[in-house]
């Protein structure tokens, strides 16, 4: 119940000032893991820890075979923002000197480490960052192949001809979704 939970934190509180520490009020808040089954209300309905936004999402239940609502954590958006601009930072779309295979050598090491940390829990939520290395590769190729110059629609279907052909090329790949 809240009164317990505000009864811990006081708990915690004491503890910590019995050694020369104190909580940051800030930062130390009580938060309502709202799910399918648990009707209230409350002012805090998430939190991040450790770059993981814990919050209510839909999820599926096997057993029942219906979608529901639980407190799941994923990556949290300014992360997979700030990976997204670090992305952004390498100019993929620049490099028309590069073969496809140095690209995918370049970023494979840097962006599988971060799917490796990021898609435990709730891997959907890294999805908008492998679109948007694709459409940086889509502008790769449209930039070194003159046939791909003025279509969108073919250099996407060249990309997706390249991920038919070698799945494992880039590491976001293993990511389900279509280009």
């Amino acid at each position: 119940s809240e009164q317990q939970a505000r009864d811990v934190r006081d708990a915690v509180a004491r503890r910590l000032a019995d050694v020369g520490l104190e909580l940051n009020l800030d930062k130390t808040r009580i938060v309502y893991c709202k799910q399918d089954g648990r009707e209230g209300s409350y002012a805090h309905t998430s939190f991040t820890f450790l770059s993981y936004t814990f919050r209510p999402r839909k999820a599926w239940s096997k057993n029942r075979g219906a979608a529901f609502t639980g407190f799941l954590p994923a990556a949290s958006r300014e992360r997979v923002a700030e990976f997204s601009r670090k992305m952004h930072d390498k100019q993929l779309h620049r490099r028309t000197s590069l073969t496809l295979n140095d690209l995918a050598a370049d970023i494979n090491l840097e962006v599988a480490g971060w799917l490796a940390y990021f898609t435990v829990f709730y891997p959907s939520a890294v999805i908008p960052l492998g679109e948007r290395i694709d459409r940086h590769l889509m502008r790769w190729a449209k930039r070194k192949y003159k046939r791909l110059r003025n279509s969108d629609r073919k250099a996407r279907v060249w990309l997706r001809g390249i991920r038919a052909r070698d799945p494992g090329l880039f590491a976001h790949w293993k990511l389900r979704y279509s280009p």
